[in-house]
This record gives structure tokens, C-alpha cells and sequence, in this order.
């Protein structure tokens, strides 16, 4: 047996695999690329080598899902999420990850990742991270302006503080949100403005609910928000452009994944690194809900790859405890993935990295069981689980981005998407 061989065994996945070529389909994020230039690691340990498809996050949402359905094989691993991985779990699109050594400790990932990547009770997809949504926030504008955020703020606040910190003689704008159309990405801050505003996408008969009351407050705030104080070109802008617009200080807050907190606080990307405030995603006075989602971006195999037991191997190594403990060592606690282990958020190391506590505070506040005030027939938060929602969803999108843009009213926008809604439900035999 080959000394690769023989390290496949170590690693703890039963009969080691033959060095292999590992083709992996991953989003252009920093925890992604991060991972990418680690890689080394896992061929030294395995032999076996890996090709990267880095994507944009809607484009690699289009391409694996493409290439799945019409069972391509292009890729050997996938990164997808929660809403993928039960649907394509249940037409046996994807391996089951039930027999990953017991060195891995699949009892360590966090309960509410666990069960979103699990269709029947079994793992379908790791988690290489886990998020919910947050507010960030600069603390030296807020204290210029003689303002504190609250830990658990409402929309009020968020639209006072954005306010305060506008500056656009100074390329200072209050808030930046997701105005880029796509179902994963405006659509997915939309959904839960919705939620918190009281809203749903159906009643409990699946009827669309885009023509109601708290619909229409929910998006008409959204866009007074960006209107008034949000950065030019906010229909463009996706989770990486407002990223960028936050480390360059030109945001005074920024409501988006919780994951993105250690790049905004990390001094060798960030202009505002040393000034970063955390607060948990808003609500509107009198409606319990938050505006906060569940997510992992997860690592999953596609039925019928060629290359099976390499692929666990690869899911074993890249979202281990001990991948974590790689990641800190290279680059410090405060950029290990976040929100997919119990233990990390146990480790005294970790405890100490500012944002943690509100990850974990923002996690454990979404239940995708329970996403709206009103009763519905779905789950998810940010989106809707069912095959449809891709559609829908990016459809929706296209219409909302055009109202940011300025090319019609939210009325109208909203019109435009219950019309749509209906057909396609319709269609698909609701």
C-alpha cells in the first residue's frame, strides 16, 4: 500500500481512496478562497489534488443546480445550502454523508445546521459555515452623531441611525443592503424585512400574499432606506459590493451575514476594522419577529461521482474541528468559518473574538420552523422550501432591483410579483 494510501487510512474514511482529482464547485467568498490556499494541507494528508470553479454566488447557484438535475458530473463536491440540500436529498441527487468516521463528531455541529442539511433525519450536506444575519455598525459615526445602537434594535432605530450617519459629501452613506436581484440574494434580506414587518409568502392554502398590507410597508421602508440613505447604484450591490463599501468606510451600517464580521473587522481589509459594533437584526415595534436568516453554505456530493470516497475525504478535512484549528493557526481565531461547531463556540480562544456571542445570539434567534408572525404551510426564513422557490424568488428579485434602480414604484414592483407568484403556483399545481 502506497504511502498516500496509507495517510487515507489514517484520516479515518474506512478503504482508502487511489490519489485522485477532486473537481469542487465553490462561491467566490473570503472563507472559500481561504480554504482554497490551504488545500495543500489535505493533498499531503490524502494525495489527492483538487480543481477549483470558483463563482459568483447566483452563478454558481445556476451552474450546480444544472448540472445536478441533468446529472452532468462535472463536479465531485458542490457547495450548496440549506434550501438545495433536503429537496435534492429526496429525489437521491446526493450522497448521503451518514458514514463519516466518528472522529468527526457530527453530533458537534450546531442542532439548527445540523437539521437544515439533513432530509429524514441524515446528513446530506457538511456545513462549512453557518450564519444568520446581524447589524454592523460603525461605532465612531454613531458617537459623533451623540447615538448608541441597543442590542436588539427596531427598525426606528436603524432608520435614526442611518440617518445620523449619512454624509454624502463625504461618500457616507447610513445603510447598505442587497439591492442585486437573485432569490439567495436580494430576495433573501427582503424575505425577512417581510417577516419582521409581519408579512408572508402564503397563507396556509399557498396563496401569495404579496398584494397585503405588511408586504407593502415592508418594501416601501426598504426602499426609503436605500432612496434616502443608501450608496449610488444600490440594485447592483450583493453581499461581496457591500463588503467592499463597508471595509472602505463607506457605510455607516451594513445588515447582512453574520459571517462577514471577521472580514470587516480584520485590519489587513478594513479601514474600520478597529470600530465595528454588532447588534442583533431588527424588528419592528410591536412584531416579535426579527429580521434574521438561517444559513450554512455546506459542502455535498452529487449522486454517481466517480470519485465517492475521495470527496469524503475531502468533506471530512474541510469542515472539521481540526480545520478550524488549522485556520486559527494560520490566521488567527477571529477568521475560523464560523457557526457550524458546538465546540467553537466553547473554546475560551474563541469566546474572546468580539462577535462571536452575537453570531451564536443571532443563530439560535432564527427557527426556519417558524419563519412569520401568521401561520404558513413552508419552511425556511429567507426563502421558501420548495423546488419552485428558485424561480420565483430570482423573478421577484429582478422586480425589486428595478424599483431600487428607480424604474417603477414598490406598488408597482409588488404587483408585478403577486401576478408572477400566482401563475407559476398555479402552474406548478398548488
Amino acid at each position: 500500500m502506497g504511502s498516500a494510501a496509507c495517510l487515507g487510512l489514517v484520516f479515518g474514511l474506512g478503504t482508502a481512496a487511489a490519489a485522485a482529482e477532486l473537481t469542487i464547485a465553490t462561491v467566490n467568498n473570503g472563507d472559500m478562497i481561504r480554504m482554497q490556499g490551504l488545500t495543500d494541507d489535505f493533498t499531503e494528508k490524502t494525495g489527492h489534488t483538487v480543481e477549483w470553479v470558483t463563482l459568483e454566488e447566483n452563478v454558481l447557484r445556476q451552474r450546480v443546480t444544472q448540472d445536478i438535475a441533468a446529472q452532468g458530473g462535472q463536479f465531485d463536491i458542490m457547495t450548496i445550502g440549506m434550501y438545495e440540500t433536503p429537496i435534492w436529498a429526496a429525489q437521491d441527487w446526493l450522497v448521503a454523508l451518514d458514514d463519516l468516521p466518528e472522529s468527526y463528531d457530527a453530533d458537534d455541529i450546531l442542532p439548527a445546521m445540523r437539521a437544515g442539511l439533513s432530509h429524514d433525519g441524515t446528513l446530506y450536506a457538511a456545513p462549512f459555515y453557518g450564519e444568520s444575519s446581524m447589524v454592523m455598525y460603525r461605532t465612531d459615526l454613531l458617537e459623533a452623531a451623540g447615538m448608541e445602537m441597543p442590542e436588539e434594535p427596531t427598525w426606528s432605530d436603524i432608520e435614526a441611525a442611518a440617518e445620523a450617519m449619512t454624509d454624502k459629501d463625504n461618500e457616507i452613506y447610513g445603510v447598505c443592503l442587497r439591492g442585486k436581484a437573485g432569490w439567495g440574494e436580494n430576495m433573501a434580506f427582503i424575505t425577512t424585512v417581510a417577516n419582521s414587518f409581519g408579512a408572508r409568502w402564503f397563507d396556509e392554502n399557498w396563496t401569495p400574499q404579496l398584494d397585503s398590507e405588511a408586504w407593502s410597508e415592508a418594501v416601501n421602508f426598504y426602499n426609503s432606506l436605500l432612496e434616502n440613505y443608501g450608496p449610488p447604484g444600490a440594485s447592483t450591490n450583493g453581499f461581496n459590493e457591500n463588503l467592499a463599501l463597508f471595509q472602505q468606510g463607506k457605510c455607516g451600517m451594513w445588515i447582512d451575514a453574520t459571517v462577514a464580521a471577521s472580514f470587516v473587522t480584520n485590519p489587513s481589509d478594513s479601514t474600520v476594522a478597529d470600530s465595528v459594533g454588532f447588534a442583533l437584526a431588527p424588528n419592528k415595534e410591536g412584531v416579535e419577529k426579527r429580521a434574521n436568516w438561517l444559513w450554512a453554505w455546506a459542502l455535498a456530493i452529487p449522486a454517481g461521482t466517480q470519485q465517492e470516497e475521495a470527496a469524503k475525504e475531502f468533506i471530512n478535512w474541510a469542515t472539521s474541528k481540526e480545520y478550524l484549528a488549522l485556520v486559527a493557526e494560520k490566521e488567527g481565531w477571529a477568521n475560523v468559518p464560523p457557526g457550524s461547531r458546538t465546540s467553537l463556540y466553547e473554546n475560551e480562544n474563541y469566546k474572546e473574538v468580539p462577535f462571536a456571542d452575537m453570531t451564536l445570539r443571532s443563530i439560535n434567534a432564527a427557527d426556519p420552523n417558524n419563519p412569520t408572525v401568521e401561520a404558513v404551510p413552508y419552511v425556511g426564513i429567507q426563502y421558501v422550501a420548495i423546488p419552485e422557490w428558485a424561480g420565483i424568488g430570482t423573478s421577484a428579485g429582478q422586480e425589486f432591483s428595478a424599483m431600487v434602480a428607480g424604474q417603477q414604484s414598490p406598488e408597482e414592483a409588488l404587483s408585478k410579483a403577486q401576478t408572477m407568484v400566482a401563475d407559476e403556483m398555479e402552474a406548478a399545481g398548488y
